[in-house]
């Protein structure tokens, strides 16, 4: 399967995302097994616990809107440049935090594409990147 759509929106939410704090930018794009996508930037706060990833972010917009049938994820993220905007140099994989509740919603099977700045993909499965998840699955 092409995730190159994925793959772009996800780069291009990066610029949505709200880093004042880590100065480091994340856009992921969730892909619905209906086809509906659900997109998701980091959201920092100055308390840092209530900071939300870019990946739950489009998790609970998807869950929020009743979907809970997930095929893929595709997922962006760099650091800040001088300009203020997103520079993506590397892969940048889910947090652990957000591979269990992808775990919550997703198969075994879920495909995780992350980017780099060439526009390289790697595509892994939710497994391979989470292969003792607690879940009711």
């Amino acid at each position: 399967m092409n995730f190159d759509n994925l793959v772009k929106k996800a780069i291009e939410m990066t610029n949505f995302s709200y880093a004042p704090y880590s100065h480091f930018h994340v856009g992921a794009v969730l892909l619905a097994k209906d086809g509906q996508i659900f997109t998701g930037c980091n959201v920092e706060n100055a308390a840092y616990g209530p900071s939300n990833c870019a990946e739950r972010t489009a998790v609970f917009k998807a869950v929020s809107e009743g979907c809970r049938e997930f095929e893929a994820i595709a997922i962006a993220g760099g650091a800040e440049g001088a300009d203020g905007k997103p520079v993506i140099e590397d892969f940048c994989p889910p947090c652990g935090v957000c591979r269990q509740v992808l775990s919550e919603f997703c198969s075994r099977d879920f495909k995780i594409i992350l980017v780099n700045g060439k526009g390289e993909q790697k595509i892994f499965t939710l497994g391979e990147l989470l292969p003792e998840s607690f879940s009711l699955k």
